[in-house]
């Protein structure tokens, strides 16, 4: 079953927003672990970036991207960029092929378009729950944290924390029972 969900005018996402199109960088650290990595986990550090691309009346369009990715790991981690669509209300992973191509077109509508339940990745207020097949997500809001929580029994798992007039602190992602994964969080 597909629900659509509409989405009002954009006044301003108190968890993703920004003053003009500079990228904000900040420092993230953490811990990643694997089948390739002997310890349980050893340590991680990364630059994230976040730009805004496009601003609409009813949004915005932003990349978030994973640059100078540092550990002792034998294999390199790369973390692919996010791409959000974001309204006052909502924040909405673009999901396309070529998500360059769809910031172009997304950015010349009159309104957002329409989007899945499973591609809400914040919200501004209260609670979103979605369910997809054994996958579950729950998106709460509680004082300045929005917390997007996605898990799967196999041991699949997302997370991504945003806070009000900061952006994203906090992103982790995982495959199996600890089979590969990593979690950073904003450093001061």
């Amino acid at each position: 079953m597909s629900m659509l969900l509409p989405v009002s005018a954009f006044a301003a996402n108190p968890f993703l927003d920004a003053k003009d199109d500079k990228p904000v960088s900040a420092k993230f650290r953490g811990t990643e672990w694997g089948d390739e990595i002997q310890q349980e986990e050893i340590p991680l550090t990364a630059r994230v970036i976040t730009t805004r691309l496009a601003k609409m009346p009813w949004g915005a369009i932003f990349k978030i991207e994973f640059t100078d990715l540092k550990s002792s790991a034998p294999q390199k981690r790369e973390i692919r960029p996010d791409y959000f669509i974001v309204t006052d209300e909502r924040i909405i992973l673009l999901n396309e092929e070529d998500n360059d191509a769809a910031v172009k077109k997304i950015s010349t509508m009159d309104k957002p378009p329409e989007f899945e339940p499973g591609e809400v990745y914040g919200i501004t207020t209260g609670k979103f729950s979605h369910e997809d097949g054994l996958w579950k997500t729950m998106i709460s809001v509680k004082g300045d944290l929005c917390v997007y929580d996605s898990s799967h029994p196999s041991g699949h798992f997302k997370k991504i924390v945003w806070k009000k007039g900061v952006g994203l602190v906090e992103y982790a992602s995982g495959y199996g029972a600890h089979a590969d994964g990593f979690r950073l969080k904003r450093q001061k």
